[in-house]
């Protein structure tokens, strides 16, 4: 498709959607920014692009993590959650998680971003809602099979715009903030979700919308009056999600090719001047040269599923997210079953774990932006995992248990920016990128399924299966990633020796 005489050297032409279709045939004319201008506008960056993208993943954090809060509220009580059934419970929202990440990551470039990051923050707190409706445990099935078809997008949608905002080496520490922002959820989910409980006895509704009652005989199922704290649990926090998605949907911002054309509107608060903008496709263009999508043809975006990489960083993904899925759904219940904490004690020491991984995923992300490498901080929260999870399991006492748990909640968490951002920087091409973001996030969401079920109730108090399952987990990501170290170290020195271009880039080399 040629460019029309009518367009601007350097600029895409539009088209009838938000998929821009052509290369850029003239580099973009960017106007030289002062060092000054330059810290600013990436303050403006973060503010618009990652923190905004971070409250989204916050709420979807929260409306998707508080399964176990609610279940040690009274809900295991009330529905009758024994044997496996909460497992099932947790993992069946994964099934449409993980099939719905593909799909993501092309709607948000067919309908911009503001559009599809607030529809679906929208339809999942109005799911989150129905969650505290329910009647019987098999209801839980089909509203999480929603939320997972919902909340899919979020996380490969904002990893994928985010790559496109910022050049490689300043990726990390911005998926660190992303992820965060999250993180803070995962910190505060069981406090705010102690304090939502206390609601219990509240409103009307329904007779079996209320607690059993401490003296109902277990085949007459007597409730007492109002509605049940876990079920406000629910309702409170799909209410919030709604209320965040409303705020943020006139703060929103699409890809920066897409703000470089646009014109200002009185439904979105304005964000770079055209000077700005030029400078950040510029920046992107000489870093990696791939700021234009190509026009989507289905064939093509499947065809980068035969490059190996794509899947060796999904399965880098899986392997992180089955101990932090693990750790988010039964820390709660490995406290109070495990360790003996009351429900209030459980809840709330939940926090502390994840305020310690918000610090250590922000400055482990700045020193591998700053040195420009990314498998020695993945390999080092690997084997911090590996002692946290051996501390976790196979010690007696309270004290170091719970050194465990912070070990491997920080460790765990800091890793997936750093798996994030690896793959990131290794990949080039819009569609490429995209379906490479959608991978990984899928897995991720199979780690899940795979951390829901290896975490028993029956287990406790040591909880040996799980812990080796996740042992294992950390043990094979240190081996995939010096693997992968020792062929991109290759790659790198065949470049170097006048070899074949890495991914079709002259002077492009792979981040180890």
């Amino acid at each position: 498709m040629s460019q029309e005489p009518d367009c601007k050297p350097g600029y895409a032409k539009r088209s009838s959607s938000f998929e821009y279709v052509e290369h850029l045939r003239t580099p973009v004319q960017a106007d030289t920014l002062s060092e000054k201008e330059q810290a600013a506008l990436r303050r403006k960056i973060d503010l618009r692009v990652t923190s905004i993208l971070g409250l989204f993943y916050l709420v979807g954090q929260i409306d998707r993590n508080n399964l176990g809060n609610a279940n040690i509220a009274g809900m295991s009580v009330d529905l009758n959650l024994n044997g496996p059934r909460f497992s099932v419970v947790v993992l069946i929202m994964f099934i449409t998680y993980v099939a719905f990440q593909p799909v993501a990551v092309v709607l948000v470039r067919k309908v911009g971003a503001r559009v599809f990051f607030t529809s679906i923050a929208m339809l999942w707190g109005m799911t989150e809602i129905s969650l505290g409706m329910i009647r019987h445990w098999y209801d839980l099935i089909p509203l999480r099979l929603l939320l997972g078809a919902f909340e899919a997008g979020v996380f490969p949608a904002a990893l994928y715009i985010m790559s496109c905002w910022y050049t490689r080496y300043r990726l990390q520490q911005r998926i660190a903030l992303f992820y965060f922002i999250g993180t803070i959820a995962s910190a505060f989910t069981g406090i705010l979700a102690y304090g939502v409980s206390q609601m219990d006895g509240l409103g009307s509704g329904p007779t079996w919308w209320g607690a059993l009652s401490d003296t109902a005989e277990s085949n007459t199922h007597e409730h007492e009056a109002g509605i049940a704290g876990w079920r406000w649990i629910f309702i409170m926090f799909g209410v919030i999600t709604i209320a965040v998605a409303a705020i943020c949907s006139i703060f929103i911002v699409d890809f920066p090719e897409v703000e470089m054309e646009r014109k200002s509107s009185w439904a979105k608060i304005s964000f770079l001047t055209p000077r700005e903008a030029r400078f950040v496709v510029a920046e992107i263009e000489a870093d990696r040269s791939d700021t234009y999508a190509e026009e989507f043809r289905l064939r093509l975006y499947l065809q980068h599923l035969g490059d190996a990489k794509l899947w060796t960083y999904a399965v880098l993904f899986l392997l992180t997210t089955t101990t932090n899925y693990a750790v988010v759904y039964f820390l709660p219940i490995i406290l109070r079953e495990g360790l003996g904490f009351s429900v209030a004690a459980a809840q709330c020491l939940t926090a502390p774990p994840y305020i310690l991984a918000c610090f250590w995923m922000m400055i482990l992300g700045r020193l591998s932006d700053r040195l420009r490498l990314r498998s020695p901080f993945l390999i080092f929260n690997n084997s911090c995992c590996i002692i946290g999870l051996a501390l976790l399991g196979f010690t007696e006492h309270t004290p170091s248990r719970l050194i465990g748990a912070f070990l491997t909640t920080a460790a765990g968490s800091a890793n997936l920016p750093s798996a994030l951002a690896w793959q990131a920087n290794n990949i080039r091409g819009q569609w490429k990128r995209a379906l490479a973001s959608a991978l990984s996030i899928g897995a991720g969401g199979i780690g899940g399924i795979v951390g829901g079920t290896v975490f028993r109730t029956e287990d406790a108090p040591l909880y040996r299966p799980g812990i080796i399952t996740t042992l294992l987990a950390n043990g094979l990501m240190i081996a995939i990633s010096l693997a992968m170290v020792v062929r991109y170290r290759s790659a790198n020195q065949r470049v170097a020796g006048g070899g074949k271009p890495i991914e079709g880039l002259e002077g492009f080399r792979y981040t180890l």
